[in-house]
């Protein structure tokens, strides 16, 4: 439950894609690519991964549902936000993932 929330972020769906362009190969790494735009978004906003209420992550196969909650627990930690994973047709056949995310201030 959120209370006396003064701001709301909205982070679209953050690719596994760095700076130069480059994809990285395995689904660890992407994970981890997309957790720190997002966090890289967060800090832009004042905010850190405390700040997250929500977050959806798409998954480009089934095959890689326990490697997303290894990596995830791993980004948060004791943080337990609502969650949602949907398995889609990812846009760029090199991502094996998108996560969006809501935070609040």
């Amino acid at each position: 439950m959120v209370k006396n929330a003064h701001r709301q972020l909205f982070i679209s769906g953050q690719i596994p894609v760095n700076v130069q362009g480059i994809v990285p190969e395995t689904f660890e790494e992407q994970a981890r690519l997309a957790w720190e735009n997002i966090k890289h978004l967060l800090e832009a906003a004042g905010m850190g991964l405390e700040n997250i209420v929500k977050h959806t992550t798409y998954l480009s196969s089934r095959k890689y549902t326990s490697a997303n909650s290894e990596v995830r627990q791993e980004i948060l930690g004791n943080l337990k936000p609502a969650l949602t994973v949907i398995i889609a047709d990812i846009y760029d056949k090199e991502w094996l993932l998108e996560i969006e995310a809501i935070a609040v201030d």
